[in-house]
């Protein structure tokens, strides 16, 4: 009978192990698992809503992210982007009834991973918590920008801001609100489309000298056209120079050449010749070179000229117009016009700094203006180079977005 006892004993003792175990781990999964009420069998993603959802891929930039709890009060939300080799922290707040946190403002960002950790307390201080982690779209096409002028340039009063794009920009106005021009001293600075590819800014009238100018380009993942998203941002900033502006006279066969407004000299020119006349108008140095080819074939007048060493060049269209240093041809200047449109000045083949030429180079900016008068040719296109300064104010302010 004792041994039956006994046995009886052992068995209880056998039957109440495994119940004591169970009760032990149970009471470890529900204090010590991250996901679940403390004491409760509620999961943290019943209880905490993340969007977008763990584990999305190719979420759009439209979406926004968003944390919420069905009941309780969120306690810490910490969302964070994983971007480029780079952790950045994403701005955000609870909502005065701790149900819910929205970021602070701003997009999500391409080809970036997203990770949140949020955690919440119920109606009876329990706590849970939550990690969610998903993936923004990486696009398919990127566009870039190209700006006149450099970062860090002093340049002439007449410089125009101008941006060329490598995508048509469908979207104008998101571009352009991702773009911000400054000048100190402050003054009015209003932008301007060309078609869907170039976007310039310039003042009511020329900057004035000494203003720092400071061209903002925010564009990274700016939408410019379905499936088309910015690359990159940066700050490009500049400093206005001198107050030089030269009238070319192309009856007389004169250039004058004033600084602040006083006359400084009057060069001896050749400018363009009948069928082959000089635009009429504002136009902006827009490149400065030492020496340069010029061969008619690239513009339109096949097999007329190659010149491989033209000196002392400075641009003033996109189509071709140069004011240049010009050896080979004799007794024109101040006399007559031959050229193909452009303006000549006396030099020497490899170029002097003595000569009219040389002298005009080395005192001369990029966003100079040199205006030409009395040629029999048409106005040049605000389009042309950086010819903006031929429209008035109110025409120019009607080219926004």
């Amino acid at each position: 009978m004792k041994r039956v006892v006994r046995r009886a004993r052992r068995a209880g003792l056998v039957l109440v192990a495994p119940l004591l175990a169970g009760g032990a781990l149970l009471a470890a999964a529900s204090g010590c698992t991250s996901g679940t009420w403390f004491g409760g069998a509620h999961a943290a993603a019943d209880t905490i809503v993340v969007a977008p959802l763990d584990g999305s891929r190719n979420v759009p930039l439209g979406r926004r992210i968003g944390v919420r709890v069905r009941a309780g009060r969120l306690t810490s939300v910490r969302v964070v982007r994983h971007q480029d080799a780079r952790t950045v922290r994403v701005p955000g707040r609870v909502s005065a009834d701790g149900l819910s946190w929205r970021p602070a403002g701003g997009r999500l960002a391409t080809d970036a991973r997203y990770t949140v950790d949020a955690v919440a307390l119920d109606g009876h201080g329990r706590r849970s918590a939550r990690h969610v982690a998903f993936r923004t779209i990486v696009p398919a096409h990127h566009f870039t920008s190209e700006a006149i002028p450099v970062d860090g340039a002093t340049v002439g009063t007449g410089m125009i801001v101008s941006l060329r794009f490598d995508h048509p920009i469908r979207n104008r106005a998101a571009v352009q609100r991702a773009i911000r021009v400054t000048a100190h001293p402050a003054v009015p600075i209003a932008p301007h489309w060309f078609g869907h590819d170039r976007l310039d800014f310039r003042p009511e009238s020329y900057w004035r000298p000494g203003t720092r100018v400071s061209v903002r380009l925010r564009l990274r993942d700016v939408v410019a056209a379905p499936g088309v998203y910015g690359r990159r941002n940066r700050t490009i900033a500049f400093t206005v120079g001198r107050d030089q502006v030269s009238q070319v006279d192309v009856a007389a066969h004169t250039m004058e050449v004033r600084r602040g407004g006083q006359l400084v000299t009057i060069l001896p020119i050749t400018a363009g010749a009948s069928g082959t006349s000089t635009y009429n108008g504002k136009m902006v140095v827009s490149e400065m070179l030492d020496e340069t080819r010029m061969d008619g074939r690239t513009v339109g007048f096949d097999g007329e000229y190659d010149i491989p060493d033209v000196p002392h060049a400075l641009r003033l269209t996109a189509s071709g117009t140069f004011v240049h240093g010009n050896y080979w041809s004799d007794d024109v200047f101040g006399n007559d016009n031959v050229s193909h449109g452009c303006v000549g000045l006396r030099d020497v083949q490899g170029g002097d700094s003595e000569t009219p030429a040389g002298w005009f180079f080395e005192r001369s900016l990029i966003g100079d203006v040199i205006e030409v008068v009395h040629s029999d040719d048409r106005e040049v296109a605000p389009d042309n180079g950086l010819g903006g300064w031929n429209m008035s104010w109110r025409a120019w302010r009607e080219g926004t977005a």
